[in-house]
């Protein structure tokens, strides 16, 4: 099983792979070219560092297709008044006294800095199909956990400028 992935997702991943093999791999291709007819290879620091760019490139576009081929598709639907994939919550955390705005997304999109967690992540499982005001204990490991509330839940669509994480 792969990972769970939106068909938004997978149009972002896809139209990656267009741009890739389209214009990042002209682009490579032309660099190798170039440096290449620099002459002596030996010691051609041009030509060494436009193949590796080369073959990063070739080696995502590797991924992504393994990504998409392998792609479990999740549904960003769910009730109106429970949280879903794509929603954005405010979670109020006890044991800190401290709320924050955060939101639910693939895995893939997953970036705490910005606020979004993964529906995979122990915070994201755990809230995920409950509605505002409940009460969420949240396992973190066998010893340990912590409690939230969750104060409310926006079902605001996605704007679509979300990107995918590159690894």
């Amino acid at each position: 099983m792969g990972e769970k992935l939106t068909r938004k997702d997978v149009e972002k991943i896809e139209e990656e792979i267009r741009y890739r093999k389209l214009v990042v791999r002209k682009e490579a291709i032309e660099a190798v070219k170039e440096a290449r007819a620099q002459g002596d290879l030996s010691e051609n620091f041009e030509y060494y560092a436009a193949k590796k760019d080369k073959n990063r490139n070739e080696s995502r576009i590797r991924y992504l297709e393994r990504m998409v081929k392998n792609a479990q598709i999740v549904s960003e639907v769910s009730k109106d008044d429970e949280v879903g994939l794509n929603n954005t919550v405010e979670i109020y955390f006890e044991e800190d006294d401290e709320v924050q705005r955060l939101k639910l997304v693939t895995s893939i999109r997953g970036n705490s800095l910005e606020g979004k967690i993964s529906t995979e992540s122990p915070l994201g499982k755990a809230i995920l199909g409950h509605k505002k005001g409940d009460r969420v204990y949240i396992k973190v490991n066998d010893g340990y956990g912590y409690y939230v509330e969750i104060r409310s839940i926006d079902k605001t669509t996605d704007d679509g400028n979300d990107r995918i994480r590159s690894y």
